[in-house]
Parts: C-alpha cells; structure tokens; sequence
C-alpha cells in the first residue's frame, strides 16, 4: 500500500524542538501553553490523536514528516496544566496547514512503508545483535548493569521504530529514518549507526582495561 492510496484527514498539530515520535515509542509531555491546554482539552473530548512534528533547533523548520500521537493517560494539574502520557500511531506527511491559530492545525496523509521484497529477518537480527553488543559494552565501560528491555520487539518493521526511537542527541538522523519509507533502508542504516556505536565503545573499553 502507497502513500497515495491512504486516508487523508485534518490533525492538530504539536511542533516541539529536537523530538521525533515513532510508532508504538511512549512520549511523555507537560502541557503548559494556552494554545495547548485548548487542543488538549479539543482532542480529549474526540478521538486523543494530534501529530507531533519536530522543529530543527538550527534554523526554526518545521519537518513536514511526524506521527500521530494518541494519549492514553492524562493528569490534570493547577492552572489547567496537564500531564500527558502519549503513544506513537501512524506515521503522516503533512500536505498543507489548514490553520494556525489557536493552534497549527494540518492536513495530513498517512504513510508506510512499502511491502519489502526480501525476508528481513537476518537483517533484524543482525540489529538486535548490534544492540546487545552496545548495551554489554556500555554496562563495562560504566560498571552498571544494563539490559535490553524484555518486550524488545519480534517483528522487524517494530524493531526499526525502536532502535530509531532510542537514540539520542541525533534528531536529525532520527527524522531521516522517520522519513523512511523503506524497513530495509532503515535497518542497514541503524546497523551502520550501532556498528560505529559499539566500535567506538570497544575501543574505550579496551583502553580502561589496559589503564587498570
């Protein structure tokens, strides 16, 4: 299925700096803005969907790539401030701005990526491989214990949105693989990305021991 061939509907939309949501990755918010305390308490009494769009902290642009955010759990605090725990849907390419006030209003069309035309499962597994790699690498080189969470994801579609959802400090490269509309595409770049991750930090690694 193109991205053609798929609905097209008007989302509230929620810029904010540096932050790029994937699918089925939790996205914990405080909402304090007036113009966001109104689409909050607008899409509480609807369908709790609105899109999450990252602006570039460089030049203020706006990507026009996000992913629908629905709200599964909210708090109300003093002043009508709000909690909001949110959960990564759909992934959306924004085709015009409807309005702008009281808050961005879009149209989007939703978007996936195309059906792959290879087994990808030695490619996921050789990602989470990567991963572990990292993860054990990391637990040396800080003395701590970390671990992969056990609801790592099976499926490798799932598990290109998580290892995109969990890197940090590169938000460009996570809109880039946002952008993606290829699982296989995303895959071998993640792979790309740990593999430099874990040589970096065997290498670390391999000099404290020698300093010990």
């Amino acid at each position: 299925m193109t991205s053609s061939s798929l609905a097209v509907r008007e989302l509230p939309l929620f810029p904010l700096p540096e932050v790029v949501l994937f699918p089925g990755r939790p996205l914990p918010l405080h909402i304090f803005e007036f113009r966001y305390r109104m689409m909050m308490n607008t899409i509480l009494e609807d369908d709790r969907r609105f899109g999450v769009l990252m602006v570039n902290p460089l030049d203020g642009e706006i990507a026009n790539v996000g992913c629908c955010a629905e709200v599964i759990r909210f708090q109300r605090l003093p002043d009508d401030r709000m909690k909001v725990l949110t959960l990564g849907q759909q992934r959306f390419r924004l085709l015009e701005t409807v309005r702008e006030k009281p808050y961005r209003v879009g149209l989007v069309e939703w978007i996936e990526d195309e059906p792959p035309s290879e087994d990808l499962r030695p490619l996921a597994h050789e990602v989470e491989q990567l991963l572990k790699d990292v993860v054990r690498l990391s637990g040396k080189l800080t003395d701590q214990k970390i671990e992969l969470p056990e609801d790592l994801p099976d499926l490798p579609l799932q598990l290109s949105y998580w290892v995109a959802g969990n890197l940090y400090g590169v938000a460009t490269e996570q809109q880039t693989l946002l952008e993606m509309q290829d699982t296989v595409t995303r895959l071998k770049r993640e792979s790309e990305i740990l593999t430099s991750t874990r040589n970096h930090l065997a290498a670390r690694t391999a000099l404290k021991d020698v300093l010990k």
